[in-house]
């Protein structure tokens, strides 16, 4: 290890599953230094990282996990930057008429009472500048806020305080995700939707030049298609997951594909509307949409998706900006959407 290098370390902590990724930067050069996940059983009576009626973080339980996963991986580095869940962070996006740059803040801070569903004193909330538009009275901007509750960030801190560790940043999920897995080239220059089909819920999200646009969170997910499949089968969890795993969309596997499409469908409806009101309000037309998350290479999802909304389709590939073992090759390339988010935390601080 050369001494001008250093390392970054992500946590990435999800309804069912905690993931690590260590990478280490050297210059210009990243490397992947290490990652792991811890995976929840799916036994109803099984460890859960958040509570299921409040969504709250269980911090000693989660911080004897992500212990655990430290000691296993032999990971020494005791800063960490962490990915807040989409479900528990609050997006809105509004205007605000013409004014000078010092007015702007106080502006903001005034329409985010009305934007916020709790007290400003209970939230901390962050803001950037995604649009601007010159009109006849002057120069008009659009504004991204993004507000988090404190006793969400007061739980991740006590889980880093547990571990005893430093935290080097947190930020919600999409824009670790837009880190990790933006995919260059020409949507440097068109707007993309980049859809997170998580555990416990899909967030959809349109992103213009690495800004985040507008985000919408919904209970289609990964546990649902899951749960769907074992009701309709009378098959318990655990084969439900298996099926789903090993068929997905398979048109050769009618009884699980059906099943699995009910909730596809709605998703890709939602995805539809979403770049269409996108398209209405902007005349810029969303061509691109990159999948993530655990479900993201469900077999016959990217084609379907392509073929039903007419766009292109591509999974993440994080891991394609770091150097790695080339025996890792095929094994990054499949767990890579799902390590999207993890990722993009350990690089928070490296950027």
């Amino acid at each position: 290890m050369g001494i001008f290098t250093k390392n970054y370390l992500g946590v990435d902590i999800g309804a069912s599953s905690i993931k690590v990724v260590e990478v280490s930067v050297y210059g210009k050069k990243k490397k992947l230094e290490n990652y792991m996940e811890f995976k929840m059983p799916l036994s109803s009576q099984s460890l859960k990282t958040f509570h299921r009626e409040s969504a709250a973080l269980l911090s000693n339980e989660v911080s004897e996990i992500l212990q655990a996963i430290l000691r296993k991986a032999k990971i020494k580095e005791k800063k960490v930057s962490l990915s807040l869940p989409d479900f528990s962070t609050f997006f809105t996006t509004f205007s605000i008429p013409p004014m000078t740059e010092t007015e702007v803040p106080q502006a903001v801070e005034f329409e985010a009472k009305h934007y916020i569903p709790l007290p400003l004193n209970e939230v901390t909330f962050d803001w950037q500048i995604i649009d601007k538009e010159e009109s006849i009275s002057g120069l008009k901007r659009r504004i991204l806020l993004v507000a988090i509750p404190n006793a969400v960030l007061q739980n991740y801190q006590r889980v880093a305080s547990l571990c005893g560790l430093e935290i080097a940043g947190m930020e919600a999920e999409v824009f670790s995700l837009i880190r990790s897995s933006w995919p260059g080239g020409k949507c440097d220059f068109l707007p993309v939707c980049m859809v997170d089909f998580g555990w416990k819920s899909t967030t959809v999200s349109i992103v213009e030049k690495k800004k985040v646009i507008s985000s919408f969170s919904f209970d289609i997910s990964s546990i649902a298609l899951t749960k769907d499949l074992a009701l309709a089968l009378g098959i318990p969890l655990e084969e439900a997951e298996k099926l789903k795993t090993l068929h997905g969309l398979d048109p050769q596997k009618p009884e699980v594909a059906k099943v699995l499409l009910d909730k596809i469908n709605l998703l890709t409806m939602e995805i539809d509307k979403i770049c269409d009101d996108f398209f209405q309000a902007t005349n810029r037309r969303v061509d691109n949409l990159v999948l993530s998350g655990g479900t993201a290479n469900l077999f016959g999802l990217k084609e379907y998706l392509s073929a039903r909304i007419k766009k292109s389709v591509s999974t993440a590939m994080p891991f394609s900006t770091l150097s790695y073992p080339a025996v890792l090759e095929q094994r990054l390339l499949k767990i890579g959407p799902s390590f999207a988010i993890a990722l993009g935390a350990a690089l928070m601080s490296a950027d």
